[in-house]
C-alpha cells in the first residue's frame, strides 16, 4: 500500500467545514490510482480559528483517511525536526509538502527557510532512505500582492527551492519540484486572499496530482471539469 504524508501550514490542516486539498486529492486517487493507497500522519484534526486550536474534526467530508502532519502557523522550520519521527512511525512512502508562507512572514529569510528544506529531506531520508518527496513552491498569496518586500522573498525562496530540489533528488529517493497550481488566482481560489477555497482546493490538489503522474506512474492527471 502506498502510504502519503500531506506535509503543510494552514493551507492544507485546513478549518471547519473545509473539504481540504487533501481530500480531493483522496477523491482524485480513488479514481485514477489502480493500487492501495491511504494518507499517513500523526494528526486529523482541522483548526478551528474561533478555539485558536486545532480541535475541529467537522470536515465538509469526513469519510477520508484524514491523517496528515500540518499546523497553521507552521512552517519548514517547525516540521523539520518532526519529520523523522513522522515518517518512521508512520511508515510514509511519499511526502506532500506545502510549506514556506509562514517561515517568510514570521520566522526566517529566504536562504534560512531553503537551509530547512535541506534539513527536513535530510531528516525525512534519515527515517526512510527511499521517501519519495513532493514539493510546492510558495503559491499567489494576499501579502505578496501587497508587500513588494515579501514578494521579492517569496519569489528568492522559491528559486531556492528549485534549486535544493535539483541539488537533493536522486534515484533512491526522487525529490520532485510541484509547478505552482495552474491559473491559481488569490481573488477566486481563496476565501481570504491566502486559504483554499473550493475551486483552490482542486487547483492544489491536481498540481500534486499532475506532479506525481509525470513522474511516478502515480494516477494519472487531473479530470478535466473537475473545477
Amino acid at each position: 500500500m502506498l502510504r502519503l504524508m500531506p506535509v503543510g501550514d494552514s493551507m492544507t490542516i485546513g478549518s471547519p467545514g473545509r473539504h481540504t486539498w487533501r481530500y480531493r486529492l483522496w477523491q482524485h486517487l480513488c479514481a485514477s490510482y489502480g493500487a492501495p493507497f491511504t494518507f499517513v500522519g500523526p494528526r486529523e484534526t482541522l483548526y478551528d480559528e474561533e478555539a485558536g486550536a486545532p480541535t475541529s474534526l467537522a470536515y465538509a467530508e469526513p469519510a477520508f483517511p484524514r491523517a496528515h502532519l500540518a499546523g497553521w502557523g507552521e512552517g519548514w522550520q517547525h516540521m523539520a525536526p518532526l519529520i523523522g519521527d513522522a515518517v518512521r512511525e508512520y511508515r510514509a512512502d511519499v511526502l506532500l509538502v506545502s510549506l514556506g508562507l509562514i517561515d517568510l512572514g514570521f520566522y526566517t529569510n529566504a536562504e534560512q527557510t531553503a537551509g530547512n528544506v535541506r534539513a527536513f529531506v535530510a531528516g525525512a531520508r534519515e527515517a526512510n532512505p527511499r521517501v519519495r518527496l513532493a514539493l510546492l513552491p510558495v503559491i499567489p498569496n494576499i501579502r505578496a500582492e501587497a508587500d513588494e518586500s515579501f514578494a521579492g522573498q517569496v519569489d528568492l525562496f522559491n528559486d531556492l527551492l528549485a534549486k535544493a530540489v535539483a541539488d537533493l533528488d536522486e534515484p533512491r529517493s526522487p525529490v520532485l519540484l510541484v509547478p505552482p497550481p495552474q491559473g491559481y488566482d488569490i481573488h477566486t481560489d481563496t476565501y481570504d486572499g491566502t486559504h483554499p477555497n473550493e475551486s483552490g482546493e482542486h487547483r492544489i490538489a491536481e498540481a500534486f496530482a499532475g506532479a506525481m503522474a509525470e513522474a511516478w506512474g502515480v494516477g494519472q492527471a487531473y479530470a478535466a471539469g473537475t473545477h
